[in-house]
């Protein structure tokens, strides 16, 4: 079965579900009590919360090849289509600063963090589009092969801990304290969405234009055996000397998570587009920004205006003696996420679809 010219409900699905377990990571009732598989590692390894961004990141280049393939097949120039996408990225990245200002405005943070999650939506939103629409498919997969070659070589002989890696030096040099870390004793700074790892995440998203394309294309058979070659690949570089690090973006990690989104895609497109079961997660999906600003707005004025501590106290202190801290908190979480599944349930029936 071909997906071209389709909008693909399995696309919007994994596209959704990424944001619902992005907000459900993202508020805890507590941070002192969360549960282990709801965070990040500490810094070499992957949890299951280390594979949320990517998927999303993948799903943006998968998005892409769907949206701008047929096109590029009806004859649109890339002259035409490289502006569309460059300020749909800008304005992606002005909304990601915006929801920073408001946090450092209301929440009373030292200092603005100028990078962040929907900022680096946006530059590998404009890079993989521009790229890919630039180049042909076996440049592209060149190009994908040199990123990731190139960029591995540069770790591992700039150094792979936190203090001293490339990406702490480009970061403190740049961003200093408007990096999302900053130690203004030994002035350095570092960020987990910083510079030098954007590279990494750039891979993720050309690698999904490419299962995207193939996809388009029916080539689902192909597309499950690259997925089992990807997670294979960064399995090996794992072991032999290149960990997976999310907060680098190694290449492993990049090979590990993209094999991993692969293989989801084709088993979404199997059960909800040709089966026809329920697509899951599509309600996030079609206002998936909009979705991820608004919980973080909620967050924010929560926390800004004080209210959060007694809604966690009043709303979830009777269920300390049954769940303990890590239930309470997990609760909350669960709770938030399906309160924003009802707001973009009630949108998606009502036809709202807020773009970006």
């Amino acid at each position: 079965m071909s997906a071209n010219n389709k909008r693909l409900a399995s696309v919007d699905a994994l596209r959704g579900l990424a944001v619902a377990a992005m907000l459900l990571v993202n508020n805890p009732g507590d941070w002192s009590y969360v549960l282990s598989p709801l965070e990040h590692s500490a810094w070499n390894g992957c949890t299951p919360t280390d594979l949320v961004f990517p998927l999303f990141l993948f799903i943006v280049g998968v998005s892409l090849a769907l949206a701008l393939g047929p096109r590029q097949d009806a004859g649109a120039s890339t002259a035409t289509l490289v502006p569309v996408v460059l300020k749909r990225g800008l304005r992606i990245i002005g909304l990601g600063l915006v929801l920073h200002l408001l946090a450092w405005w209301l929440m009373g943070k030292p200092d603005f963090r100028l990078l962040g999650v929907l900022q680096r939506i946006g530059l590998c939103f404009m890079a993989t589009g521009a790229l890919a629409l630039s180049l042909r498919p076996r440049q592209q997969w060149l190009l994908l092969a040199a990123l990731l070659a190139g960029y591995g070589l540069l770790l591992m002989g700039t150094g792979l801990d936190k203090i001293g890696s490339l990406e702490q030096r480009v970061d403190t040099w740049v961003l200093g304290r408007w990096a999302y870390e900053w130690d203004a004793v030994r002035g350095i700074g570092f960020d987990p969405e910083g510079i030098v790892s954007t590279l990494g995440s750039l891979a993720t998203c050309l690698l999904g234009w490419r299962c995207g394309a193939w996809l388009r294309a029916g080539r689902v058979q192909a597309l499950q055996k690259l997925g089992a070659a990807l997670m294979l690949l960064g399995w090996a570089g794992d072991h032999w000397g290149l960990p997976f690090n999310k907060q680098l973006w190694t290449p492993t990690f990049v090979l590990w998570n993209a094999g991993i989104d692969a293989l989801l895609l084709v088993l979404a497109h199997a059960l909800i587009d040709q089966r026809g079961w329920p697509a899951l997660g599509r309600a996030f999906g079609v206002n998936a920004i909009a979705a991820y600003a608004g919980a973080w707005m909620c967050t924010v004025f929560l926390e800004g205006f004080g209210w959060m501590g007694p809604v966690y106290a009043r709303g979830f202190g009777w269920l300390e003696p049954w769940g303990g801290p890590y239930g309470r908190s997990l609760a909350f979480a669960l709770v938030f996420v399906a309160a924003w599944w009802a707001i973009v349930r009630v949108l998606d029936k009502q036809r709202i679809y807020i773009k970006v």
